[in-house]
């Protein structure tokens, strides 16, 4: 079992920046690919950004590519999310979810492809 917690999210302005936290339990992360997701009120979850096991490749939203960054640091268990210029739009539930996969480059962007998930941080963009 992997536990994984957020941290870091909170109210910023617009154009203000913000740097999530995905940190992991229970067992080690060197072997998931990790994605970090949104849910919006009313909207449905999406996938903003995933990062492969090893860290080499990634993915982006076209909504957020430019401007966030996913990283991961396998020996401190934990994956990053770096978010600068936000938007109002960017408001929302950010999650961050593990899948064990034996594909080192492998990413996944789909929410029933995950096997863990965290509760989530609120994410606040004020105009």
């Amino acid at each position: 079992q992997v536990q994984l917690t957020e941290s870091g999210g909170g109210l910023v302005q617009a154009g203000g920046s913000l740097r999530l936290s995905c940190a992991a339990s229970g067992r080690t992360l060197s072997s998931y690919g990790v994605g970090w997701f949104r849910q919006a009120p009313g909207k449905e979850r999406e996938c903003v950004a995933a990062v492969t096991w090893i860290g080499v490749g990634t993915y982006y939203a076209d909504s957020v590519r430019g401007r966030f960054t996913i990283s991961r640091d396998n020996a401190k268990n934990t994956v990053y999310l770096e978010m600068n210029s936000l938007k109002p739009e960017d408001t929302a539930v950010y999650y961050c979810a593990a899948k064990g996969t034996t594909l080192p480059t492998t990413y996944y962007t789909l929410q029933y492809e995950y096997d863990y998930w965290g509760r989530g941080t609120q994410v606040t963009v004020s105009s």
